[in-house]
């Protein structure tokens, strides 16, 4: 697992809930004064005209994404207090695809991202809300039965964030950090299959990440191109390696249950989201210039 990508991930503005990340060994001195220099490369990303345009840009994407997320959580929510259980399985999923396309903007807002996305364990007991909480009870009880109060917290916590997201204003590096991120998302807590333990819908997770990782980088992708645009090849080759791993699950509109995804097949499919964030990490350096 690289490193630099479990690293920036603890450098995510506002996330106060723990990750368990994965590592698979520790760097040695020359490779973690590397990894220094491309994280402190992300936040001097300084703006031009091109990379404030860009932000501008993301800013609509996240926008667009947050006004999409609070649609498809009233659908879900919905379902949740009128009882059907197999409509709330259906629609859990597409519920949170737009969250996880935006993720770590989210993050930038206290609390809120452990209030609508913390696993079981990532908060006292006393304190767990949102889709995962409702995830349980769908999968695991196999009713709706108490969600109703957390469907209501959850349905108030992403208009929050929608606001809040309205109110913002992103920075030049916000493409750049958002889109290792969001890879960083998947090979600390979507590979593993832990994110979505209960109802196995990981890979509708996995894409998001994948997807909202991209249009993120095709944001500051003609500032780079200019610069290396060699590494602006590679980064492309290697998004397609990726998006080539994970079609053989697609089912229709969705996914398979990642119940389905044996343990090489994530293997490979990890080792393409590896191979897709190394050239990707080190975009912030090109754009400083160091």
């Amino acid at each position: 697992m690289l490193v630099v990508v479990a690293l920036l991930a603890l450098l995510a503005a506002g996330c106060n809930v723990e990750r368990e990340l994965v590592a698979s060994r520790e760097p040695s001195e020359a490779e973690a004064q590397e990894e220094a220099q491309e994280q402190a490369a992300f936040f001097d990303i300084e703006g031009s005209p091109e990379l404030n345009a860009a932000a501008r840009e993301y800013q609509d994407y996240v926008d667009g994404q947050s006004e999409l997320l609070v649609d498809r959580t009233e659908e879900f929510v919905a379902a949740v207090k009128a009882g059907d259980v197999e409509e709330a399985k259906r629609l859990y999923a597409w519920s949170r695809v737009p969250w996880e396309r935006i993720e770590p903007i989210a993050e930038k807002f206290g609390t809120l991202d452990p209030e609508v996305d913390a696993r079981e364990g990532d908060v006292p007991k006393q304190q767990w809300t949102g889709f995962h909480r409702i995830e349980q009870a769908l999968w695991v009880d196999g009713t709706t039965e108490g969600q109703a109060e957390y469907a209501t917290e959850l349905m108030s916590d992403v208009e929050r964030l929608e606001r809040q997201v309205d109110d913002v204003k992103l920075l030049a590096s916000d493409p750049v950090f958002g889109a290792v991120e969001l890879l960083n998302e998947v090979s600390a807590t979507k590979i593993t299959g832990e994110e979505e333990r209960y109802s196995h819908t990981d890979l509708y997770d996995i894409a998001a990440n994948v997807e909202g990782a991209k249009v993120a980088f095709d944001f500051v992708k003609p500032v780079v191109k200019q610069q290396d645009p060699d590494l602006v090849k590679e980064i492309e080759a290697r998004f397609r390696d990726v998006e080539q791993e994970i079609e053989p699950y697609r089912r229709g509109d969705g996914w398979v249950s990642y119940e389905k995804v044996d343990e090489e097949q994530r293997r490979e499919l990890s080792q393409k989201i590896d191979a897709l964030a190394e050239p990707l990490s080190r975009v912030g350096r090109v754009l400083t210039g160091s």
